[in-house]
């Protein structure tokens, strides 16, 4: 794992070391217990899948809890999925789930013999680029998604291959942005959201591309969707917060070098108050904590500890 995520993993590994050893082995517990017996981890329902292993294994790592049996059960589990056909989502999940168990813990799922596997991704990808130069969440898909367009450059990123067309996708993500400095998802969508906004910042770093001088409006636009509650809302039309971009926003602003800019003390309060006996959950009226959640709530609280680095 290198670039892009490896430096996020780092800054939010160095926040956790500062929560106390309560709060990490509390949600480790938690987490370890939401593990299958085929080794993946699922959602709230449904059976274990790569997106949620990868969420779960991401966060164990963070707090310093993944430990040799849950890594080789997880391993298991993602070296039997690399026979399916996944969608990206899961595909660009399974990928940075292996990246995580070899580098915490040296369990291999992807060797680097494996070249038929890695060729049958970039060809995947290259059947979700759509002529506006982003990517599609299908291989039917006319127009860009800005959230697909970043998860396929961090698969290129994870499988150290070059992003074709960089200048295609680079005149994407500009007609993406809207004049409140906000970006939206696909082209029909009618205003920005702090979770497309955080894509295509995410993107334009991940590519080398990102100049914050020239995001002033993106900083303002995120840091107006800071609401009472202390948490971030979706967009503006959306009365009340949530955990999720709660934590895309905050890596943005982070990424953006206005992390300091939040109202700190209000956002760690809106998180924690997430929190649950174990887990997080996303939003006020929400009443079940998940893996997904838990992710979003343990790396705002670290990424919080890191504001004055």
């Amino acid at each position: 794992m290198s670039g892009y995520l490896q430096e996020l993993t780092l800054r939010l590994s160095v926040g956790a070391s500062r929560l106390s050893p309560e709060f990490r082995s509390r949600h480790a517990d938690w987490l370890r217990l939401r593990q299958r017996d085929d080794g993946g981890f699922a959602g709230r329902e449904g059976e274990s899948d790569p997106y949620y292993s990868s969420f779960a294994l991401r966060t164990l790592w963070l707090l310093d809890e993944l430990d040799p049996p849950t890594a080789e059960a997880a391993g298991i589990f993602l070296r039997r999925r690399m026979r399916q056909r996944d969608s990206i989502v899961d595909l660009m999940s399974l990928i940075f789930g292996a990246a995580i168990l070899e580098m915490a813990s040296g369990v291999v799922v992807i060797s680097d013999e494996d070249h038929q596997w890695r060729d049958n991704v970039a060809a995947l990808l290259a059947d979700l680029r759509t002529d506006d130069g982003g990517f599609a969440k299908t291989p039917e898909g006319r127009a860009g998604s800005t959230y697909q367009t970043f998860l396929s450059v961090l698969c290129y990123e994870l499988m150290e291959v070059p992003v074709p067309d960089v200048d295609g996708l680079l005149r994407f993500l500009a007609s993406q942005q809207q004049p409140d400095g906000g970006y939206r998802e696909i082209r029909v969508a009618k205003r920005a959201g702090v979770n497309p906004t955080a894509a295509a910042i995410g993107s334009l770093k991940t590519l080398g591309r990102l100049d914050p001088a020239q995001q002033a409006d993106t900083i303002e636009f995120l840091l107006e969707m800071q609401s009472d509650e202390g948490g971030l809302t979706a967009n503006t039309r959306i009365p009340f917060a949530d955990l999720l971009s709660s934590c895309t926003g905050l890596i943005t602003l982070v990424d953006l070098g206005a992390g300091s800019r939040i109202d700190a003390p209000r956002l760690q309060r809106y998180a924690d108050s997430m929190q649950r006996e174990g887990g997080f959950v996303g939003f006020e009226l929400d009443q079940t904590p998940d893996v997904e959640y838990t992710f979003y709530g343990v790396a705002t609280l670290s990424l919080l500890q890191t504001l004055d680095l």
